[in-house]
């Protein structure tokens, strides 16, 4: 990431995304790089009836699930992972705002971010990069750019994977990067500090 600036950067959670993105840029006359999610070749999608034409505005994020306790920052294919926490958390009357960023340069041009964290008041960056990676990156945009620190009740959170490679496997995957788990209780954590009395320790 921090060798590539002064390039466009999008990061779809799946192959149609992806295809929008494309079609963006391949009429544009500047570079770009796609990072393609591994495991988006895996999902099944409804194929676009316009796949060669329709295109993807660059610098907007995408609200994927509204709500009102917190707001859970991602891109990629672990945004997957992080919609399927945010409905766990629905059962334990937690509700969270799933935001796909979309694209890391440009980032988030109408600071819609600042918006839902306005509402929320409590933010957890969620990514497979490592310690000091994309996750830092987007949280620095929030801080010095969007000024999301007077909004905050609670100091913003990242979960990355771990200091290291990813092991082989899904087991190794498992215990590398963020699970479903991991972005639970973190999650869960954040309101626990916030309201315990309403949230128990788990």
């Amino acid at each position: 990431l921090h060798l590539l600036r002064g390039i466009n950067i999008a990061v779809p959670r799946n192959m149609t995304q992806a295809a929008g993105f494309y079609n963006t840029l391949l009429q544009a006359d500047e570079p770009a790089l796609v990072i393609e999610s591994l495991n988006g070749y895996r999902i099944k999608e409804d194929l676009p009836s316009n796949l060669g034409e329709f295109c993807l505005p660059l610098g907007e994020i995408e609200v994927l699930k509204e709500g009102t306790d917190i707001t859970l920052v991602s891109y990629g294919s672990t945004l997957r992972l992080v919609e399927e926490a945010a409905r766990e958390l629905t059962l334990q009357g937690i509700s969270a705002e799933v935001i796909d960023i979309q694209t890391l340069i440009p980032f988030d041009q109408s600071q819609q971010l600042k918006e839902s964290i306005a509402k929320t008041n409590r933010v957890l960056i969620i990514d497979e990069d490592v310690p000091g990676g994309a996750s830092a990156y987007i949280l620095q945009q929030l801080l010095d750019v969007q000024d999301i620190f007077p909004l905050l009740d609670h100091a913003p959170q990242t979960l990355t994977a771990q200091a290291h490679r990813p092991a082989y496997g899904r087991d190794g995957d498992y215990f590398s990067t963020p699970s479903v788990d991991d972005i639970f209780e973190k999650a869960y954590a954040i309101m626990y500090e916030s309201n315990p009395s309403r949230f128990p320790a788990l």
